[in-house]
């Protein structure tokens, strides 16, 4: 798992960047006003308005801290890059890490 990227909390979502070996952006999570029963809560952001991806609320079964399921997309992307923005325990910020899926 590595931290590819680092946000802060607004009033709407959260505002950030994502740094990767090949990317290297400014991205924003928007919460959805009414989120379906299965949709994200998240819709996340490139610049321009270029969607990127979704997030999920998440709730951590051990310590009960809520986190976002992100799930990072581009047709320019050889596959979904999958990811967890939780807060940080040092200064308030997020961090959003990255952990590619298990195979079996």
């Amino acid at each position: 798992m590595a931290t590819i990227g680092t946000f802060t909390a607004t009033d709407t979502g959260y505002n950030g960047q994502v740094r990767t070996l090949s990317l290297n952006l400014k991205a924003r999570f928007v919460r959805i006003e009414t989120p379906s029963d299965t949709g994200p809560h998240y819709r996340i952001f490139a610049a321009a308005g270029v969607e990127l991806g979704a997030a999920w609320e998440k709730t951590a079964r051990e310590t009960g801290r809520v986190y976002l399921s992100v799930k990072l997309d581009d047709p320019s992307f050889p596959a979904p890059i999958y990811a967890t923005l939780t807060e940080a325990e040092t200064d308030g910020d997020f961090q959003l890490i990255w952990s590619r899926p298990q195979r079996d």
